[in-house]
Parts: C-alpha cells; sequence; structure tokens
C-alpha cells in the first residue's frame, strides 16, 4: 500500500448547506456533530459518518451534480413501510414503487437537492 488511510466517510456536497442538515437531522432523528452553521454538519450511524458540506466559491463548479449518478446512500430499515411514511412526513415522498429483489425489498427517494437515498429491507431468512 502506498498510504495509509485512518478513516472513511461520505460527505454530500450543496450550497444548500442548512436544508440539507436540517432534512438529515429530522429523517435520522440526531443533531450534526460536530456542527458549523452555514459550513458544516457530521451525523454518526452505525459504521458511517455522513458529512455535508458547502463547498469554498472557488470550487462550487466542481460539486454540480448531474441528475443521474451512480451514487447512492443506502439505509437499511427494519421496516420499509414506516421508512416511507416517514419520507412522506418530511414531505419527500419517493416518487416510485416498491422493487422486490433477491435480497430483499428497497425503494427510491431523493433529499431536498436531489441526492439518492435507496431505503432497503433485507429478507429475514
Amino acid at each position: 500500500m502506498i498510504f495509509e488511510y485512518t478513516d472513511a466517510f461520505v460527505t454530500l456536497a450543496t450550497v444548500e448547506v442548512e436544508i440539507l442538515i436540517q432534512f438529515y437531522t429530522k429523517l435520522l432523528g440526531q443533531k450534526p456533530q460536530p456542527y458549523i452553521p452555514n459550513l458544516y454538519g457530521e451525523f454518526h450511524l452505525s459504521g458511517l459518518r455522513l458529512g455535508i458540506f458547502k463547498p469554498r466559491k472557488t470550487d462550487e463548479k466542481e460539486f454540480i451534480n448531474s441528475s443521474q449518478s451512480g451514487i447512492s446512500l443506502c439505509l437499511e430499515v427494519r421496516d420499509l413501510e414506516s421508512a416511507i411514511a416517514h419520507f412522506d412526513a418530511l414531505g419527500y415522498p419517493p416518487p416510485g414503487e416498491i422493487i422486490s429483489a433477491s435480497h430483499g425489498r428497497e425503494i427510491y427517494a431523493y433529499d431536498p437537492v436531489g441526492n439518492r437515498l435507496i431505503l432497503h429491507q433485507s429478507i429475514n431468512i
């Protein structure tokens, strides 16, 4: 290995940083820690750190997201219907139908700036 890494985490960049931080605060039921108003918020989930940040003005072009991206934030849920109801209550209902696959059931949802989330419920074998 050429370098040694100490950690890995997912970040979402947006100029609408406060909108996303408030959305994920309500979605995940936790306050970001650390939190720097209008700049950065970090959520700690089981096995994952999710950071949301506002890019510097000079870097904004780097983070303009196309409407289609291969990256999704997948959230494993115990009850898919309850998760869908939670998104509905937040004002961001999943636009499609539940998909059944060999590994479980899932539905695509989107946060306020269009990042794709996959709500996934595993099959209990």
